[in-house]
């Protein structure tokens, strides 16, 4: 499904090279089949990666506020809304957070495109480096246009 695999991407370049302090669970197609496996982990946060229609160029990466989630103004391509998922992990976490990438192509048979797989790897890479996934950008519910602000927060799993 082309750009639809930076979730999966992602999760594989941290199994093989692992972010110290970070467990990693591969949602693939269907996330909310591998829940209690997020649960069974007991973390206090829990971010997921996905790739989500945010009306952005292709590989911007983008932590999106949960007021955009929460009526699925951000749009993906899973069974269940994204923010399905996040409701039902905050049952159990309390921090849940949506890092989205935005997709080029979401199409059966292509491949991902160079801007989300350089946009993974630099997820990757800013992980191993001990970053928080806080850094990058915020979406904001009430901008008209994607924040160049950062949430201020600090990452603590």
């Amino acid at each position: 499904m082309g750009d639809d695999a930076a979730g999966p991407l992602l999760a594989a370049m941290l199994q093989r090279s692992p972010a110290s302090g970070w467990q990693v669970v591969d949602g693939g197609f269907a996330p909310e089949n591998v829940l209690h496996r997020v649960r069974a982990f007991g973390p206090r946060l829990v971010v997921v990666f996905d790739a989500v229609d945010m009306g952005l160029e292709p590989g911007q990466v983008r932590l999106v506020d949960e007021l955009l989630i929460s009526p699925q103004t951000i749009m993906t391509t899973h069974d269940l809304p994204v923010s399905f998922l996040m409701a039902s992990l905050r049952e159990t976490i309390r921090d849940v957070r949506l890092l989205g990438v935005q997709p080029s192509v979401v199409a059966f048979g292509y491949p991902m495109s160079d801007a989300v797989e350089n946009s993974v790897r630099d997820v990757h890479t800013q992980l191993l480096s001990g970053n928080s996934p806080f850094a990058w950008p915020s979406l904001q519910a009430a901008d008209d246009a994607p924040s160049q602000r950062t949430c201020g927060e600090e990452a603590s799993n």
